[in-house]
């Protein structure tokens, strides 16, 4: 401002003011905002020197702006002085307002604290309103709302120095500095929200930026990866409804993608399957199973659930990840048909057919005659010690664990009954080691092999035919009676005893037949003695001669 004897203000200076202030809410950044409040104390005030200290973070203040003297600017620029000192400085002196006067009789306190500063040279005043070079006037800056600094909070200070007239500054200047200073800290507030929101925008975009990357990233991955990959609905009534496939999916069951959105796995998945479909939770859950292809086969998958989210508190949705096992599967099968069959013929091998056979077996007799035998250790076969009434069928059944098991009976007498049991058909095959000694182990296995056909070919389905070593089988036939069982002994011989075609000349075995029957109390290896057992009585019983013509 120009220096004029007050109250007498030119109209040029207040236009200078207002310039000044609208340059400084119009500013580009936070920092030119700084640098136009020091160059408008300069400028419009009439100040020599003018500096702004801003508060930071930590609550020290640090010289952020800089006008008048380019060599103090170089001096103090960007040094920080404590908020202690600063605080000093802002209750000593004298009050001018909200503005802080401290005159060059006060201020040698000041020289060794530290806060930045810069000294000037000059003669001593000459006149009692004369500017000392060692007085200070500084200008607090409040936030914005808040003129005084009694409730509001400290943003920064501005230091002037020396007004052009070489006066102190009077009623005018000190309200023009004080009003300046009140308009700076809006100007800087506002600069400083800019910035934060600038920023925040800046970060806004780059995480916007991250997400569409993130996003094309997962596209792409979920397009393009090798194994299927599938988006379901989770919840509601359209739980489990696919909403998107990859091309790896479609591809592995033969269905377009189109198609594919009409379905949920449980659609899909084999009908033995749902419950193991059913079975897998929703997060996190994994299971093998087999799904549907579009030409009505079927396919081994393991399929594997993760739940993700559309936004923070957005719809959830199922990301299954569906690989092909159908190799592995065949393998495993492959590997439990090996352990289980026999490599020559494909029946089932011994172990196989004596887990059969014992899964049909409980123990249910043998626990019963041991309730019996208590019963009659305390005198009566119908009581317990404490006088209630036994149920033998139901304390064998829950003492053995096979509440809901059918228990395998047998016929009785030499009579038929009309009982239905499990028939066990021991079958030994007679002359075979000749044909193994005149024309070797290859003719040996082909007849093998036939009889094996002609035995399964046979018997029912469901019926199990099994190979038990070398020229003895085994057929396990249910509800037979003892004349059914006698008389599928005699089909089976006459299937057998006819000429077997092996290394290019024809061959006749006969076969001896024993019946024995499976009963709950036995064990595999008891039934299977007692049909050995009856089969070479059945094998002695004929003469050596008639025995392979049957």
């Amino acid at each position: 401002m120009e220096t004029e004897s007050e109250p007498y203000v030119r109209l040029a200076s207040l236009r200078q003011l207002h310039q000044v202030m609208a340059d400084m809410n119009t500013a580009r950044s936070l920092a030119d905002t700084l640098q136009t409040v020091a160059d408008g104390a300069v400028t419009a005030l009439g100040y020599e020197m003018a500096c702004v200290n801003l508060v930071r973070p930590d609550g020290d203040l640090v010289v952020a702006a800089f006008s008048g003297n380019p060599a103090a600017e170089a001096l103090i620029t960007g040094r920080v002085g404590s908020r202690e000192s600063w605080d000093r400085r802002l209750t000593m002196g004298e009050a001018w307002g909200d503005l802080r006067f401290i005159p060059h009789t006060e201020g040698w306190v000041l020289d060794e604290d530290d806060v930045p500063q810069w000294y000037t040279d000059g003669p001593a005043p000459r006149f009692e309103d004369e500017w000392h070079p060692s007085d200070r006037l500084f200008a607090p800056m409040y936030t914005p709302g808040v003129q005084g600094g009694s409730s509001g909070e400290l943003l920064g200070v501005i230091s002037v120095d020396r007004p052009r007239n070489g006066r102190h500054p009077g009623a005018w200047g000190r309200e023009a500095l004080q009003m300046y200073a009140f308009q700076a800290a809006i100007a800087i507030s506002n600069a400083r929200l800019r910035s934060n929101m600038q920023r925040a925008l800046v970060r806004l975009e780059r995480e916007q930026q991250a997400l569409r990357a993130s996003e094309e990233s997962f596209r792409q991955a979920f397009e393009y990866a090798p194994s299927g990959m599938a988006i379901a609905e989770m919840g509601g009534d359209q739980h489990g409804r696919i909403l998107r496939t990859n091309d790896a999916l479609c591809r592995l069951l033969g269905r377009p993608a189109s198609a594919m959105r009409r379905y949920s796995f449980s659609d899909l998945v084999h009908p033995e399957d749902i419950g193991t479909l059913l079975r897998t939770s929703a997060e996190g859950g994994r299971a093998e199973l087999r799904l549907g292809r579009r030409d009505g086969s079927y396919v081994w998958v393991s399929l594997r659930n993760s739940v993700v989210a559309d936004a923070a508190d957005g719809p959830r949705f199922l990301l299954t990840h569906v690989e092909d096992i159908e190799e592995r599967k065949r393998r495993e099968l492959q590997l439990a048909h090996r352990a289980s069959h026999d490599s020559l013929t494909g029946l089932p091998n011994s172990a196989e057919l004596r887990s059969r056979l014992a899964s049909r077996l409980c123990r249910r007799a043998a626990h019963a005659g041991e309730i019996e035998s208590l019963d009659a250790a305390y005198g009566h076969p119908a009581f317990d010690v404490n006088g209630h009434g036994f149920d033998f069928e139901a304390v064998a059944q829950s003492y053995d664990g096979f509440d809901h098991h059918v228990h395998t009976i047998a016929p009785e007498g030499e009579r038929d009954d009309g009982t239905k049991g499990l028939a066990v058909l021991f079958c030994d095959l007679d002359g075979f080691k000749s044909i193994n000694d005149r024309f070797g182990h290859n003719a040996g296995d082909a007849v093998l092999i036939e009889v094996a056909r002609r035995l399964t070919r046979g018997v029912r389905d469901g019926d199990t035919v099994a190979r038990l070593g070398g020229d003895e089988f085994v057929i396990l036939a249910d509800g037979l009676g003892k004349a059914d069982a006698q008389d599928l002994a005699v089909r089976l011989r006459n299937e057998i005893i006819q000429p077997i075609r092996a290394e290019g000349r024809a061959v006749r075995v006969g076969a001896s037949f024993g019946i024995g029957w499976a009963h709950c109390g036995m064990t595999a290896d008891e039934v299977l003695k007692s049909a050995d057992e009856r089969m070479y009585v059945e094998k002695r019983s004929r003469p050596k001669q008639h025995r392979r013509a049957g």
